[in-house]
């Protein structure tokens, strides 16, 4: 693959992967055609905090991450420190847990973070606040954004953003993982067979990533309202469970919930196979006859669930 990739002889890559054993970048194991490289862990630390009041994801930082991340482009430093301070206050203020492990792992690709509290569990948290009958329909909330359980004290948007700065973003909690890809710029979640207790939160970023926090923020305004978080995308099939199909009112009411608080929202409905007339008409036509200032896009519909959208829009 490497031959072909850079158009070279299969001996220039085994003189190039032998440097870069010699560098100290990658590991082999085996031998011959079992010979298998892997990048080496260059920082790999696993560090226990306790939490309490005299706490702050500041010093956490200072003290635990910041050290063991040597030089990096300045946009990469600012997701870095952005998301991991806003996932530590999580753990302070929210969690209801008594203590968190960091770990900070780092080869010559990327950078990987994270947080995991001993808490009540981000999910269950998020259920018991709103009275969710299922602690999936909490993700759904989540990857709306603008949505905390202390209105006082936070604006809802320190996860939504989080997850969108850094390559991969995860969460495991209880019995549910979700994972956001940013390049694919989609969600996959799964049920697990084991229960997690607490939170564990995921942060992986390339190294050379020219991502940066503005380029995130900007992208989730509107021209009306420049840097307001008036803009939301939201993956469909979180509403979905299983095999279900969307059809009812009901269901389309739990996806348009708190759309109210934004001035465009941007369905995405990747990996939805069909949905009914009864989800359809509540979306698209009780919906934005209610709210005439928001507006209902819709992106990644297949052929059949476009023909439902349009047959809604031509009433």
């Amino acid at each position: 693959m490497a031959a072909e990739k850079f158009k070279i002889s299969r001996q220039a890559v085994s003189r190039h992967i032998n440097v870069l054993i010699g560098e100290g970048l990658i590991t082999a194991e085996g031998n011959t055609r079992k010979r298998e490289y892997r990048l080496k862990k260059l920082v790999e630390v696993e560090v226990p905090v306790r939490l309490g009041p005299a706490m702050s994801e500041d010093r956490v930082w200072k003290e635990v991450v910041e050290p063991h991340l040597g030089e990096l482009a300045k946009n990469v430093y600012t997701i870095c420190i952005h998301g991991f301070t806003e996932i530590m206050n999580n753990a302070i203020e929210h969690s209801g847990g008594s203590g968190v492990v960091i770990t900070v792992e780092i080869d010559a690709v990327k950078i990987a973070l994270q947080v995991f509290d001993d808490g009540i569990g981000i999910f269950r948290k998020i259920s018991q606040e709103l009275g969710l009958a299922d602690d999936r329909h909490a993700l759904l909330e989540l990857a709306k954004g603008k949505f905390t359980t202390d209105p006082e004290h936070h604006s809802g948007e320190g996860i939504f953003y989080t997850s969108r700065m850094f390559d991969e973003f995860s969460i495991k909690s209880r019995r549910l993982f979700c994972l956001h890809n940013v390049e694919e710029n989609d969600w996959f979640f799964e049920d697990l067979d084991e229960e997690t207790n607490g939170t564990l939160v995921g942060m992986t970023i390339d190294k050379e990533s020219t991502r940066t926090t503005t380029e995130v923020f900007d992208r989730f305004t509107t021209e009306e309202d420049v840097n307001v978080f008036s803009r939301t995308s939201v993956p469909v099939a979180l509403a979905q469970y299983g095999e279900e199909n969307l059809v009812s009112r009901s269901q389309a009411k739990r996806l348009l919930a708190r759309f109210d608080q934004f001035k465009e929202v941007v369905l995405s409905f990747k990996g939805v196979e069909r949905i009914g007339q009864a989800f359809a008409d509540e979306v698209f036509r009780v919906f934005k006859k209610a709210h005439p200032g928001l507006s209902i896009l819709y992106i990644e519909a297949n052929d059949e669930v476009e023909k439902m959208i349009k047959r809604t829009l031509s009433q």
